[in-house]
């Protein structure tokens, strides 16, 4: 049933400020240069007079991002009803600077935080910047699937009870292939334990809109979340929300949102995240259930080919799969003797067609607001074509998609620390100074601070030879790795 809000959530304050500020022809003496696309006539034939002309500067009519007290300020509260949070905040670095600055706010140098180790590279990242120490719950693997899942309540018991000084438990919801831990009881074993509860929420904005999907973060009493709303929510990309709740100090995020993120932020981001709330909270609901169906008749098509297996909420076990994004177009591909990652490449080289990210045993094609059954069609169509024309003996196609890491040092300290280049295959059990990461997802393979295994070298060269995109070393042929002297 449709949540009511206390705001009216027709406005759309940023929107309406660069309407009213195109129309009064103001003398641009201030930045950005192009002076409205004057200045460069071919950025303005590409991109268009309606969008140059608010590419612009704060100035008092528009608010300023670093310290909003109108416009911005609104639109941050219509945000923060529309999503049942206490405070929400514009993000204009992706939900890369949203999850860091989470974590930054949670933590300081030294302080330990419970966490799955399938997240973001961005969580590794900001422990890189702030000197937390990771608590890895490593998280079960489907062998079947290959894919890693979400953390069980047992093992999230363990840890803090381990481990009772961590300041913080982070949780994906969902990760990128849809599966969800039982996010309300950690958040209660969390506060329980005097601890902060925080979600990285890339891929589950709709959850917030939507019937019948997973509980969202602020549903379940997270006390902060990152939200993408670029990815499912329809807004221009790098644009994101972060959200607090009661029991985080408003002021004290903001200072530690302003250490990184810029002091010119983009009015054509902060805009489309203004315009984008407005859409979802006034036809969210309508729009998510038709998502969910266009993603449920073509799991249904793609079944039927036979060979692949889109999977789906009929892998709920009610812990570590506690619910299932049924929006998620996750389909394995094994047992057509394909890797995902070569499935990806047909399918856009081929085809045409461009899915979201392909790795070792499958494949992930986003299907959000934009999306039309005629698309899924042309799908449907090219993966039959696929197994028909590719399929070929899986013997011998490696599986595993997640390896158990062994954390020697915190990430910042070997990210810091004297290094040396070795060729790859001289690197086995010396430790990482750096990431490896297929990209999508952008889950690490190997994080500072980590061993390197022989297990991991042979997945690094086979997901090579399936050519995954693997980033994340200085070496960007990925021949070498930095370790630790």
């Amino acid at each position: 049933m449709k949540r009511a809000y206390s705001l009216d959530q027709n406005r759309a304050p940023i929107y309406t400020a660069l309407q009213e500020f195109r129309q009064a022809r103001v003398v641009p003496f201030d930045v950005p240069g192009h002076k409205r696309g004057r200045g460069n006539p071919e950025l303005t034939a590409f991109l268009g007079q309606q969008c140059v002309g608010v590419d612009v500067n704060s100035m008092k009519p528009l608010d300023n991002l670093c310290h909003p007290v109108s416009v911005i300020r609104e639109a941050e509260e219509l945000a923060a009803d529309a999503f049942g949070a206490a405070n929400a905040f514009l993000m204009v670095g992706g939900t890369t600077s949203a999850v860091q600055s989470m974590v930054l706010t949670a933590c300081k140098r030294g302080d330990e935080i419970i966490l799955p180790r399938n997240v973001h590279r961005s969580v590794i990242n900001a422990l890189v910047l702030c000197g937390a120490i990771p608590v890895y719950v490593n998280p079960e693997g489907n062998s079947r699937l290959g894919i890693s899942l979400g953390m069980r309540r047992e093992q999230v018991a363990q840890a803090i009870k381990a481990h009772p000084k961590a300041v913080a438990v982070l949780v994906n919801n969902p990760t990128y292939y849809g599966v969800c831990s039982d996010l309300r009881a950690i958040v209660e074993m969390a506060h329980k334990a005097g601890m902060l509860c925080l979600a990285d929420e890339a891929h589950g904005t709709h959850f917030y809109f939507g019937e019948n999907l997973p509980l969202s973060a602020m549903a379940a009493g997270a006390d902060m979340t990152a939200v993408s709303m670029h990815k499912s929510g329809g807004s221009l990309t790098q644009s994101s929300f972060l959200l607090s709740g009661p029991n985080v100090q408003e002021g004290h995020v903001r200072q530690i949102i302003n250490l990184t993120q810029t002091t010119s932020g983009s009015y054509l981001l902060m805009s489309s995240l203004d315009i984008s709330r407005r859409n979802l909270a006034l036809r969210g609901n309508a729009v998510f259930g038709q998502v969910r169906g266009i993603a449920e008749y073509a799991r249904g098509e793609i079944n039927a080919i036979g060979g692949y297996y889109a999977f789906s909420q009929e892998l709920v076990n009610g812990d570590s799969i506690f619910a299932f994004d049924p929006t998620k177009l996750s389909v394995h591909t094994l047992d057509i003797g394909l890797a995902g990652i070569e499935v990806y490449d047909i399918l856009r080289d081929d085809y045409g067609i461009q899915i979201e990210f392909g790795d070792i045993g499958n494949f992930l094609a986003y299907v959000s607001i934009g999306d039309r059954i005629q698309e899924v069609e042309r799908l449907v169509s090219a993966l039959a074509e696929i197994r028909r024309r590719f399929q070929r003996d899986p013997t011998g196609m490696l599986t595993q998609e997640y390896i158990n890491p062994e954390v020697v040092t915190s990430p910042q300290d070997a990210f810091y620390a004297g290094k040396e280049s070795l060729p790859l295959e001289q690197t086995e059990g010396r430790i990482c100074s750096e990431f490896v990461m297929c990209y999508p997802p952008g889950i690490p393979i190997l994080a500072p601070g980590e061993r390197i295994t022989r297990e991991i070298l042979d997945y690094i060269i086979y997901a090579k030879a399936k050519g995954c995109s693997l980033t994340g070393p200085a070496d960007q042929n990925i021949q070498h790795l930095n370790v630790l002297k």
